[in-house]
């Protein structure tokens, strides 16, 4: 029992500390000032990638899909400007 104490406390303050210095890699704000999804795939496919998914991460839009020569692509788009997002 007096193991577990001190690592359920140290458990819970990794996990209180992570959350609070987190932050998304696209500070965007409310969502409902975001593009659509929608818009961010028409872009895309004017570029000649074919969209498999979009998802969002991290504030991002993260897509997944294929370039124009069938290459595996993963990238991050801010989802206001639905410009791409430097790692």
């Amino acid at each position: 029992m007096k193991r577990i104490v001190p690592t359920l406390a140290a458990a819970t303050f990794a996990l209180v500390a992570g959350v609070a210095f987190a932050s998304d890699k696209c500070d965007a704000g409310p969502k409902d000032q975001w593009q659509l999804k929608e818009a961010l795939e028409k872009k895309l496919q004017a570029e000649g990638i074919k969209v498999k998914r979009i998802k969002i991460d991290d504030g991002c839009y993260e897509v997944y899909g294929t370039d124009a020569k069938g290459g595996r692509i993963e990238r991050y788009f801010h989802p206001k400007t639905l410009e791409p997002v430097k790692n």
